[in-house]
């Protein structure tokens, strides 16, 4: 008796992005990023059980991604809004 097909199967890789969009992964930061976190560490918690990354590297590859033209595109309103908070920071530095 052979197990069921789905045991057998490789975790699928994302696909890749057509020109001039985001990735998947991309897509995620920003989605989760909308979302609205209550609790102390839900973010975090968030951010490892749905991304499977740390925090840590989740706030490296956001920077990077708020500056993409393409997620400006996607995402107008997360985008900017993060840009200002990044902006503010660094405007007390």
């Amino acid at each position: 008796m052979t197990a069921p097909d789905h045991e057998h199967h490789a975790p699928r890789a994302e696909p890749a992005p057509r020109a001039g969009e985001l990735s998947v992964r991309d897509r995620a930061l920003l989605a989760l990023e909308r979302r609205s976190h209550t609790g102390p560490g839900a973010k975090e918690r968030a951010i490892r059980e749905e991304l499977g990354i740390s925090p840590v590297r989740y706030y490296q590859l956001l920077n990077a991604l708020i500056d993409d033209e393409r997620a400006l595109r996607e995402d107008p309103v997360t985008v900017n809004r993060l840009r200002r908070v990044r902006d503010a920071k660094r405007g007390r530095r």
